[in-house]
């Protein structure tokens, strides 16, 4: 069964933080300090995520992943934040997937609607950053065809240096099918 991708809703904003504090928790142990991972709360995220929604910032997408009727991953995307980034590129802000669910197509799923409406949405291209050492992460992306562009850059999370890289992908409207399985 394949995992039903839908934007994102109000009532969806608990689930979403549960999703978000769940993957980065998990993603992020050991690459991270711990004090900050155990700090997040569901409780602020959600609250957040709700006044985010409610501002309505047309420019970001938000999308979930359905899987037996619950939640089961998150994903956005809009415009590059980067000034050094091609013309009119997309950026994905976030992609996670509960936990338990890694490995079942959830994320697979939002990966393929992130490129199928950028693509359709005229963007050239798509970026997104990954922590260094975050090899699971980046052999997911570097299977949707995303390649390090050789851009890097220290993330402080909680006064501690995390290095990123950012991956990139050209689109075009061949893309708006979902990424090649070749």
């Amino acid at each position: 069964m394949t995992a039903r991708v839908r934007v994102m809703t109000l009532d969806d904003c608990a689930a979403v933080a549960t999703v978000r504090v769940r993957g980065w928790r998990f993603a992020y142990a050991g690459l991270m300090p711990q004090p900050y991972l155990d700090a997040m709360s569901v409780e602020e995220d959600t609250a957040r995520r709700r006044e985010y929604l409610t501002r309505g910032d047309r420019r970001v997408v938000d999308l979930v992943a359905e899987r037996d009727g619950r939640i089961a991953g998150w994903g956005c995307y809009g415009p590059s934040r980067d000034e050094d980034a091609p013309a009119g590129a997309a950026e994905v802000y976030a992609l996670y997937v509960l936990p338990e669910r890694l490995s079942t197509g959830v994320g697979r799923a939002l990966m393929d609607a992130l490129l199928s409406r950028t693509a359709s949405e005229g963007y050239p291209a798509l970026l997104l950053w990954v922590l260094a050492e975050n090899d699971r992460a980046r052999r997911f992306y570097e299977k949707a065809g995303f390649t390090p562009d050789g851009a890097a850059e220290p993330y402080d999370v909680g006064g501690v240096a995390v290095p990123e890289v950012r991956y990139a992908r050209a689109l075009s409207a061949s893309s708006a099918a979902g990424p090649s399985r070749g």
